[in-house]
This record gives structure tokens, sequence and C-alpha cells, in this order.
């Protein structure tokens, strides 16, 4: 069975590439480019095809990625090319717009993903009670295990803008008065209801009875709740406009993981190359095949960030490029900017070969 999930996995990375290569086709056809080929996967071609505009459709041997072809894209000869239709001889803010069209439509999909999961799984939006301490008098008399909460102080629970209990109520103190809003497991209706921050002792949730150590109670300052992070399916409407604060809430994860890596506060075997991506995917199909749904716009996202950050060989770097000819009126040397996107490749490719060793080592 595990093959079968590592398969789904492949086919899941497959597609979230597919999307990037479609998005560079789709714009350059639109802007007149000619494509030389459009190739499903990397290696020697398994099927291919011509059709009516002389374009290759391929299906090559290896499935991790693809690419999209234009006429005269890759020419390293420094002599000046004069066939039209090359692609280093159409403007330079067409050809921007053909390097961008690839990350951004890995980002629209990811909001598509998003509005999926949203209305069909929802995500960390809600707390679900679990235990209430009934020492924390102020909290027990309005909250009883399985009530919902969704708001608290007036800020929604949203796990991917980091709105959780523990960063909401990160600087509470005691005789602080914290506004809830939830649904009543009896009733069913939605309650707004203030408690007050008490400190009174912890309570062994099984036993009842007050934790003790060392002869002394243990005392905590809190609601004395236990919330389990849950979610709750939207509405299509509620869905439809939640899925692009959704979707900007997952790029900025990505964009703060950068940071924290590249600042040394992430460590590296953190994050993982393909192979990493592949094998967690797998894991999560075996546990619940409808938890893929969470990572399809998270993945979608990644892809689409990871390649406008202007590091060679990725479409921030040609976008980086592209704009410096058209301030100087004239392009680096051809040659150069080969060999440089050719160095950040192999740089590319040692990166996600160590960050998958480290992952699966450390």
């Amino acid at each position: 069975m595990i093959v079968l999930y590592i398969i789904l996995a492949i086919v899941v990375l497959l597609l979230m590439v597919l999307i990037h290569e479609f998005g560079h086709y789709i714009v350059g056809r639109a802007l007149g480019f000619k494509i030389t080929e459009f190739s499903v996967g990397f290696g020697k071609a398994i099927a291919q095809k011509t059709n009516k505009r002389g374009e290759k459709i391929s299906l090559r041997l290896f499935p991790l990625g693809g690419y999209c072809a234009f006429f005269g894209e890759d020419s390293d000869d420094d002599k000046e090319d004069t066939n039209p239709n090359s692609f280093v001889n159409q403007k330079p803010w067409k050809r921007i717009l053909v390097y961008i069209a690839g990350p951004l439509f890995n980002i629209l999909s990811a909001i598509i993903f998003s509005f999926i999961l949203l209305v069909s799984l929802g995500y960390g939006n809600i707390y679900k009670v679990s235990f209430v301490n009934p020492n924390f008098t102020s909290t027990a008399s309005v909250i009883q295990e399985g009530d919902i909460i969704y708001e608290i102080n007036d800020r929604k629970i949203d796990y991917v803008w980091n709105s959780t209990i523990e960063t909401i109520l990160s600087d509470i103190q005691e005789g602080d008065l914290i506004k809830i809003k939830f649904r009543d497991a009896d009733t069913g209706d939605i309650v707004t209801e203030t408690i007050v921050v008490e400190t009174k002792q912890k309570v062994d949730e099984e036993t009842g009875e007050g934790i003790v150590e060392e002869g002394n109670p243990v005392m905590q300052t809190g609601l004395g709740l236990s919330l389990q992070l849950s979610s709750e399916r939207l509405s299509f409407g509620q869905a439809l406009l939640q899925c692009v604060p959704f979707t900007i809430g997952l790029v900025w994860m990505v964009l703060k993981s950068l940071w924290l890596l590249i600042t040394f506060q992430l460590p590296i075997s953190a994050i993982g190359g393909p192979i990493t991506t592949v094998t967690t995917v797998a894991s999560t199909l075996g546990q619940s095949f409808a938890s893929i749904l969470l990572f399809l716009p998270l993945i979608a996202a990644n892809l689409g960030v990871f390649n406008l950050l202007p590091f060679p060989a990725l479409d921030g770097a040609h976008v980086v490029f592209t704009t410096i000819e058209w301030i100087r009126k004239k392009p680096i040397k051809r040659s150069v900017e080969t060999w440089i996107h050719f160095i950040g490749l192999i740089i590319l490719f040692a990166f996600v070969i160590i960050i998958d060793i480290i992952h699966f080592f450390v």
C-alpha cells in the first residue's frame, strides 16, 4: 500500500510542477512567443507528439519536474540573434510576464486548493474544550466540555496567521478580563461571555484531584481550560471570502520560514527537498486520504514563493537579469548569464540533495 501512496505523492508533486510550467506556456502563447516543447518530466522521452503549432508535447522518464522551452531561450552565443522569433528578442516586459507566470499560477492554484480545503475540511480555526478546571469558577460558570471557541478578545482563531491561544493570551495577568465567543455544546447557540483570569490549583484531568508537588499545590494563572485546536468546515460563501486571505497567510508563513532559515533561527533539518516532500505526503496519505487537502495549498504556495526568489536558475533571477537588460537597453553577455544560471542550478540540486540527507539522518 505504501507504494501506492508514494506514487500518489509523486503525482501531487508533478501536478504542482505542471501547473507552474503551464503558467509559462499559456502566457507565452498569449504574448506570441514561439514554444518548441512542453515536457512532463526530465530525461529520455517516453512519448512525444508534435501539435499543429509545431510544439513538442513530451512525457519523459523522470516525473519529478518538467519544462516549457521557448525558441532561442537557451542560446549562450554572445553574437546578436537576429531571428525575431527568438525568446531573447522579445520585449523585456513580455519576458518578465512569462517568467513570473509560472510562480503566479502556483499561487493562484494555492487559492483554488485553499477554497477546496476550507469548504470540505476547514483548518485550525476553532478550539474545542476538552476539560474545564472546576477551581476556575469564572470559567466553569460559563464554559463546559464540548464547547467550540471561535474568538478570543475579538481575534478569530487562525493558526495560519498565528492567532492561537498561546499568542492571544501570551501576556495575561490575574484579574484580566477575557472575552470569548463560543458555541454552547448544549444549545448550539453562539454566545459571547467575559471571563476573569484567575490563579488556582491545577487539577488532574483524569482523576479530578488537585495536583501537588513536594507537598505544595501546583498553581496556574489563566482560564483553566484544556483546548484542542480543531477544524470546522466553512460554508461556500465563507470559503470564497477566506481562500485568498488564507493563501496570503500561507505565503507569509513560507516567507517567514525562509527568513528564519537564512538568519539561522530555523535548523536546516526543518526543511526538505523533493524526496522529503514525497515521503511526507505519502505518510500523510497513509493516515487519511483527505488530509492531502491540507498539503496541496501549502506545497503550491511554497513552489510559487520559492521560484520568485532572485537566485540563479530560478524565475526570480531571470526577472532580475531581464530588468537589468531593460534598464541598460542591452543584455548582460548571454554566455555569462548562462553560466551563472548553470552554476545556480548545480547549487540548487546539491542543496536539495543535502537537505534530504540531513532530514533523514538528523
